[in-house]
């Protein structure tokens, strides 16, 4: 049974109850990470799972909440002979190969090696037999990817948005999808406050509108701002203004099931 686990909910100031966002997804006996952290190697642990079973890693992009925990995790696994796969894109990639390349993570010692990958707009892969992914840009940052996660044997797909302001296009992407992962920030108030922000990420109340017009079965947000004063309840509120679709909010270390 395939599961996500959320390794963090939180955007790029954590807090007390979140940590910076990245994702766990749990294929038969394999780990696969979304995003690389700090601490990453630690709430593995804490979910009872084992690092050693990452065999692949994908990074929606560059900002350092979402790559700074990179060069630990290697280093984490120094002495153990691992082979996993690091997707993103170009820029992700060469931006991973330097930060390891500062603590001298790709030397022969290194027991566990990174194989990089560089992804193209619109990229299809496949991540195991029956776990294909397709790729495809998002506007907030050059860097960044969203991944449509396509789960064959159980006829489920999963797509998680990465950060991201509104995009149309991700959301005709999302059209009657089992599982939709997707930053939501902040509520829409600040949107008034901090002109930028819509520019950059998507807000609670655009959110339930532009999941509810798509159709989304189950919703999830994520990457709650930790630096602005608000509840999670007004996040909840200004969704369900438009959004009848299941809704879950997780917390870190929270685990469903696709």
């Amino acid at each position: 049974m395939n599961k996500i686990y959320f390794l963090g909910t939180g955007g790029s100031a954590a807090t007390i109850e979140r940590d910076n966002t990245s994702l766990l997804i749990r294929r038969k006996e394999e780990l696969i990470l979304i995003d690389c952290p700090g601490s990453v190697i630690r709430k593995i642990k804490m979910l009872e799972l084992d690092p050693r079973k990452v065999r692949s890693i994908l990074i929606t992009h560059t900002h350092p909440d979402h790559i700074y925990g990179l060069p630990a995790f290697v280093h984490s696994l120094m002495l153990d002979k691992l082979s996993i796969k690091l997707y993103g894109s170009e820029e992700a990639i060469e931006f991973c190969c330097k930060l390891l390349d500062i603590f001298q993570l790709r030397e022969d010692k290194i027991l566990c090696r990174i194989n990089f990958f560089k992804l193209e707009t619109q990229a299809k892969f496949d991540l195991s037999p029956d776990l294909k992914c397709n790729v495809f840009k998002v506007p907030h940052k050059e860097s960044s990817l969203a991944f449509c996660f396509d789960f064959e044997q159980e006829r489920k797909k999963l797509l998680y948005s990465g950060d991201t302001p509104v995009s149309p296009q991700l959301f005709k992407r999302a059209a009657g999808i089992d599982t939709l992962i997707h930053d939501c920030s902040t509520p829409s108030r600040f949107s008034k406050i901090y002109p930028y922000l819509p520019t950059m990420h998507t807000d609670a109340l655009s959110l339930g509108l532009m999941a509810q017009q798509a159709g989304v079965k189950r919703l999830i947000p994520i990457h709650f701002f930790g630096e602005l004063d608000y509840s999670i309840d007004e996040i909840i509120n200004e969704i369900r203004q438009n959004y009848t679709g299941e809704l879950i909010i997780p917390e870190d270390l929270t685990k469903i099931t696709i």
